[in-house]
């Protein structure tokens, strides 16, 4: 008895439906979005963030209204300080500290760092004094273990004659940094609110190193005038 013939043409394809293979536009548009908002918060906590200049206190090398986009990996892998304002497993989980460190925080960097006296703010000054440096402001000027620092950055607003022996602005230290600290002040040296005021900043308060401006408009008043006021010649300008 003969064999049947079993036919060589390809057969067709169950429907997709039986395959479980097909998905509704709207999953699909679903989940792209729930991955790129993970990855934007991945992002965000650990390698870059961008902020705002809201003050003239680091003028003339930030503006008001200068965007700066910060690099969160620079000096190592942080913790943020918390999840969505929760801090869940706070006693396994070492918020607002560095995992490991990849590079020392120099003297010079522009870095953002979490406030000591309102930890739900960020300030953004130069580091002017590493851990055992001794600092000292005379008349205004900043003298570094006991030399007149001749930063390029720095900027005087105020006459001799109007400073003060009693302000901490003009006259203060010597101070010594104590270890896993650093002193912070603005580069317009006049008008910040910086460590001659409130102390130093940790080594895990810090959180990146400024990169550079990538959006600046001189009238920040709202969203849409930043687009009409562009200092086209800042953006993507080096923040050093």
């Amino acid at each position: 008895m003969a064999e049947p013939v079993r036919s060589l043409k390809p057969q067709p394809a169950p429907p997709a439906a039986e395959t479980g293979q097909h998905k509704s536009a709207a999953r699909e548009y679903s989940e792209a979005f729930i991955v790129a908002l993970a990855l934007a918060l991945v992002l965000r906590t650990f390698f870059i963030q961008a902020y705002k200049i809201p003050s003239a206190s680091m003028y003339p090398t930030l503006l008001v209204g200068d965007h700066i986009i910060v690099n969160k990996l620079v000096f190592g892998l942080r913790m943020p300080d918390s999840i969505f304002g929760f801090t869940p497993l706070a006693d396994e989980i070492p918020y607002g500290r560095y995992l490991f460190e990849i590079d020392r925080i120099h003297r010079g960097d522009v870095v953002v760092f979490v406030f000591p006296e309102d930890k739900s703010k960020d300030f953004i000054k130069r580091v002017v004094g590493v851990p055992g440096d001794t600092v000292e402001v005379k008349g205004g000027m900043l003298y570094l273990n006991g030399k007149l620092d001749a930063d390029p950055h720095a900027v005087l607003e105020f006459s001799p004659a109007q400073r003060a022996p009693n302000s901490e602005r003009d006259y203060f230290g010597p101070f010594k940094v104590p270890p896993g600290e650093y002193f912070m002040m603005g580069d317009n040296r006049d008008r910040s609110y910086d460590s001659r005021f409130w102390g130093t900043a940790t080594r895990d308060a810090i959180e990146g190193r400024a990169m550079f401006i990538y959006w600046s408009c001189a009238d920040d008043s709202s969203p849409l005038s930043c687009f009409y006021d562009v200092r086209w010649s800042r953006l993507f300008h080096p923040v050093r």
